[in-house]
């Protein structure tokens, strides 16, 4: 049975299924919570709830890129131990203990910041229990993330992803019962009770792969101070990374809120940011598929076949996003109205440009994806920030351009400028690829 395990865990093709059907899920999750609570909110909480999913990302991206960091120095230490090599001294295991604590804290304080916007009233809502549990049981997968990265590094995939395959189907079915008049409350807390028992069952796995004792996940001082000693420059650069990230993809929801009171506008960037998210799910599984081979070629300094890999990352990235694409030319308009329940309308062009957008964000996933796997933070954080600069003037100068001229003007003119910010931010990346590539030589 163990050999068999062994097999499929060693499977690109295994991989990318297993991965791509949990990306669906997911993606089918979050398109039915949007479906489930345009239905059964008041018009005023849903648009307050939409800004709570905009917190919610915020605090899913706010763990700063650590798990990224414990991918990248894990992997390399399992790596070590494979080839029956002495295992880097630069890691240990009470480093994860410590990052377990970070996002524990992250999601008290997160949740603490929600339930003074609520009492505040500077979110509205007559839910205030409702958006808290929900809120809770969203911020959760933060934790989800750590236990996932952790057990991909050390080559146990299929763990995972048995485990998030059977949280995310009770979850969505819980939801998806609020239509049959099952309690929305209650729905919730179901989500929140499979989410915790997932992330403790994966956390167990995690444990007794890398045969740590109880003590090491809470050494926290042991932790604390060898992260401090050997690696807070890629903890800076991973934190201003992900805080530019999020802004970036973020910022359009406050920036449209805040300088505009149409409702429509939105709701297209809540499409787009729908669709970029599910094709970036969809790109990160088929990358995560080709990592353990790819870092493998990296760390031994193998440029060929590193380079194969990477162009081969890269094809499936844009053959996801044209797939999206076409899906969305045929279907969109429609998808757009039932999901929304036909409170606006995307047009055509819109369509089209968001198409152009995907394509364009498929180079960026897999360089970021890529990179960040590889701890290459400092690099990416310089190529971020021109999405960032972009991203924060798009809506002012959306108005500027096309401000006052009507419904069809203004959302093109806003799709012209986001498609053409991805674009440019996908040359940066071709770029910093071909460096890579050309650099392999000479890592460490």
């Amino acid at each position: 049975m163990g050999s068999l395990l062994g097999r499929l865990e060693r499977s690109t093709h295994v991989l990318t299924i297993a991965k791509l059907g949990n990306v669906g899920l997911s993606l089918l999750w979050g398109f039915a919570v949007t479906f489930v609570f345009v239905r059964v909110l008041p018009q005023s909480d849903f648009r307050a709830f939409l800004l709570l999913v905009a917190f919610n990302n915020f605090t899913i991206s706010a763990e700063f890129g650590l798990t990224n960091i414990i991918y990248a120095r894990l992997r390399r230490y399992w790596l070590e131990l494979q080839s029956g090599a002495a295992a880097s001294r630069d890691f240990r295991l009470e480093e994860i203990g410590v990052l377990f604590l970070f996002l524990l804290a992250l999601i008290g304080g997160a949740l603490l910041m929600l339930g003074l916007a609520l009492a505040l009233g500077i979110i509205k809502s007559g839910m205030p229990i409702l958006f808290l549990l929900f809120f809770l049981a969203s911020a959760l997968n933060v934790q989800a993330l750590l236990v996932k990265r952790g057990l991909a590094a050390i080559d146990h995939n299929l763990a995972w992803e048995a485990l998030d395959l059977l949280r995310r189907l009770l979850s969505l079915a819980a939801l998806v019962a609020v239509l049959s008049g099952f309690n929305l409350l209650a729905s919730v807390v179901v989500q929140l009770v499979t989410s915790v028992l997932a992330i403790a069952l994966a956390m167990r796995v995690l444990h007794a792969r890398l045969h740590m004792r109880i003590g090491q996940w809470i050494a926290w001082r042991v932790g604390g101070g060898h992260v401090r000693a050997n690696y807070l420059h890629d903890i800076g650069a991973s934190v201003l990374l992900t805080t530019s990230e999020i802004i970036a993809y973020n910022s359009p929801y406050f920036t449209i809120a805040a300088l505009t009171h149409e409702p429509w506008l939105l709701l297209l960037f809540d499409f787009v940011f729908k669709m970029t998210r599910a094709a970036a799910a969809a790109i990160r599984a088929t990358i995560e598929a080709i990592l353990p081979r790819l870092t493998r070629a990296y760390f031994a300094q193998d440029r060929g076949t590193f380079s194969a890999l990477l162009r081969r990352a890269l094809v499936i990235a844009c053959g996801v996003a044209v797939c999206e694409s076409a899906l969305l030319i045929v279907f969109g308009q429609r998808l757009f109205t039932k999901l929304f329940a036909d409170h606006a309308h995307i047009m055509t062009e819109e369509l089209w440009m968001l198409c152009g957008l995907l394509l364009a964000l498929a180079v960026i996933c897999t360089s970021v994806y890529v990179q960040g796997a590889l701890g290459r933070f400092a690099l990416l954080l310089r190529q971020s920030l021109p999405y960032l600069a972009g991203s924060l003037l798009m809506v002012p100068a959306m108005l500027w351009i096309a401000g006052g001229t009507g419904r069809v003007t203004e959302g093109a003119t806003f799709m012209a400028l986001y498609a053409g910010l991805f674009a440019g931010v996908a040359l940066l990346h071709i770029f910093s690829m071909r460096k890579l590539v050309r650099d392999i030589g000479s890592a460490r």
